[in-house]
């Protein structure tokens, strides 16, 4: 499970119809804290054996953790037929504020993002593209208490989820990794905050990422996602480099599929998954760009829906798309941070521009 620990966020970031509450709607009871259920028992008995830690305080820390009936409404995913929308889903992220703040992020890390670059192989852009998406450069880290949220999912997870026990035992883990990074990072458990889901600081790393694939890259002799950008940076483009991202790559192409509707549905069937040739998508009648014909690798055919009324955004994910959906298993996500980090990159590039001296001879 450590190899999809934030693939569980993939699609919640879609937006989703707002439904208004009743007039008379009564209000949520206040949470109440978990007992000691049998569940938690033996989960608390379970984990302290393992790591050697008193199981007495365990339980009564696990114990006394709220069930979160906010928690379990946001975990389920959006109702079934809610129409996605690229074009207002880019809209929330790539706005000026959000540009600005990545202009200010990006002048302020400049050393650490060209070291991530050169250590790891993942451009700048992409990492500035996906602490902009996740958190705001640090401005929106969650405020739910991790402890409360984690053990809310791992113990009530609610039962009419399609993947619910599937979705209970990766939270589970994630509450067992949870506990075991506060005490080999000194943190106070009951008090760390972090998403409804449990990620956690400015990458949104779950605790098992974190303990994974986070690095100290500020040179501190401590890991810490949480206040510190640096070490954030440094893990984004290790995360990304771990699972496969091959420097110089792009992440996708430009293509035009051909209009039977039978082979339209075969094309997009892997979804962001890289399934064909550039030669396989010619004879099946797509139109590649030249670039993607040049392309060596397998690509994904994928269809980013535009609401009811106007025609899909069509494109072809490389191996590095594929690679930034690892970071959230959404065609949708990795498009945002893509195209965030791009804009970000010339705002950038036209701001040094402006500010450079004009060293052009003037013509007598």
């Amino acid at each position: 499970m450590k190899s999809r620990s934030l693939l569980l966020l993939a699609g919640l970031l879609l937006a989703t119809a707002v439904q208004a509450k009743p007039r008379h709607a009564r209000p949520e009871p206040p949470p109440r804290p978990l007992g000691l259920r049998p569940a938690v028992v033996a989960f608390a008995d379970e984990l302290a054996a393992a790591q050697g830690w008193d199981a007495a305080a365990l339980r009564e820390q696990l114990g006394g953790a709220l069930d979160l009936p906010k928690v379990r409404q946001l975990i389920l995913p959006a109702a079934v037929g809610t129409a996605k929308n690229w074009a207002a889903y880019r809209e929330r992220f790539i706005e000026p504020k959000r540009l600005d703040a990545g202009l200010a992020f990006w002048a302020g890390n400049e050393a650490a993002l060209a070291r991530a670059e050169s250590q790891y192989g993942v451009p700048a852009e992409i990492v500035v593209g996906i602490l902009g998406v996740e958190t705001f450069y640090g401005r929106i880290t969650g405020g739910f208490k991790v402890l409360d949220a984690l053990a809310t999912l791992a113990f009530d997870f609610p039962a009419e989820h399609p993947r619910a026990a599937e979705r209970q035992a990766f939270f589970r883990n994630e509450l067992a990794e949870f506990l075991k990074l506060c005490r080999e990072n000194g943190l106070d458990a009951g008090e760390v905050r972090g998403s409804y889901a449990g990620a956690l600081g400015w990458p949104q790393f779950m605790p098992g990422s974190w303990r994974q694939h986070a690095v100290d890259f500020d040179g501190d002799g401590r890991i810490d996602l949480i206040n510190s950008p640096v070490d954030a940076i440094g893990s984004v483009a290790h995360y990304l480099s771990e699972y496969g991202w091959k420097p110089g790559e792009t992440t996708h192409y430009s293509v035009r599929l051909p209009a039977d509707p039978i082979t339209r549905r075969r094309l997009l069937a892997p979804d962001i998954k890289p399934h064909f040739t550039a030669a396989e998508l010619v004879e099946a009648g797509a139109e590649p760009s030249e670039a993607a014909r040049e392309y060596a690798g397998k690509l994904a055919v994928i269809e980013l829906q535009n609401g009811p009324q106007k025609p899909p955004t069509v494109l072809l994910g490389t191996g590095n798309f594929w690679v930034v959906t690892r970071y959230n298993w959404s065609a949708y996500y990795a498009m945002a941070v893509i195209e965030l980090g791009q804009a970000v990159a010339r705002a950038r590039a036209a701001t040094r521009a402006a500010s450079a001296p004009h060293t052009g001879l003037q013509s007598k």
